[in-house]
This record gives structure tokens, C-alpha cells and sequence, in this order.
């Protein structure tokens, strides 16, 4: 088993997002570790089918989807009203009356602010990753 560490959801990027958005949909993620100047990346595998490379913070495929399933609602701040995260994209999980649920998440892009979101609404403030995702 590999040792694990929490991370702020507020701070998740890159892979440790992809992993916490699998943990969060409740997908069973793998990380095949870094070799030859390739980090390491998430996994997941459906039944019956080859592992697939998992991102759905960078991924509108995959990410995109999860938009609509989550009802995650997208505003682009402006550069003069960053997020408290500093960035300037923010989301939100909202209920199926539309109601926006906190916390929420913010981001560079939509797609991260959404994967955020997710997992803000799923762990709050903080989630468990495996240690070889951290940079």
C-alpha cells in the first residue's frame, strides 16, 4: 500500500486533482508512477475494458460531462476580481433546484474550477492522495 498525504482541496492540480476527482465520482483510481522523465499519471479501468488515463481537469471528455452531472455552475471573475485562490475562474456544485452548494472552487480554467468544486463538495477542506502524485 502507498503512504498517503492530505492535501487542501483549494491547492489540487494537475494529477493529485485527476485522483481526487476519481476518489470523489467514487472510481477506483491507479497511479502508475513516474519513470524516464515522465511523471507519474492516474489510471482508471472499467470492467472489461484497458486501464485509461484519467483527467478530467484538463480533459473536456472527460471533464466536460461532469459538468452537467453535477449541475456546476462557471463565471469567469475578470482579471481586476480574482478568486481567493487568486485565479479567475470560480464553480459551484448546485442542487437540482439550482441552488449553489459550498464550498466552492476556483481555477485557471473552467475545468479545474469544476474539478475543485467537486471535490470540495465531496471532501470540503482536504483529501487523502497517494504521495508519489505530489511534484
Amino acid at each position: 500500500m502507498t503512504d498517503l498525504i492530505e492535501v487542501k482541496t483549494a491547492d489540487l492540480a494537475g494529477e493529485p486533482l485527476n485522483w481526487s476527482v476519481a476518489i470523489a465520482m467514487g472510481l477506483n483510481p491507479s497511479v502508475v508512477p513516474a519513470q524516464y522523465g515522465v511523471p507519474a499519471r492516474v489510471f482508471i479501468q472499467q470492467e472489461g475494458m484497458f486501464p485509461e488515463r484519467y483527467k478530467p481537469c484538463v480533459d473536456w471528455a472527460q471533464g466536460g460531462p461532469l459538468i452537467e452531472k453535477h449541475h456546476i455552475q462557471t463565471s469567469f471573475n475578470g482579471k481586476g476580481f480574482r478568486t481567493t485562490s487568486g485565479e479567475y475562474w470560480c464553480a459551484y456544485v448546485c442542487s437540482d433546484t439550482g441552488k449553489e452548494q459550498f464550498p466552492s472552487g476556483g481555477g485557471g480554467t473552467p475545468l479545474i474550477a469544476a474539478c475543485r468544486a467537486i471535490v470540495a463538495a465531496k471532501f470540503v477542506d482536504s483529501v487523502q492522495m497517494p504521495k508519489e502524485l505530489q511534484p
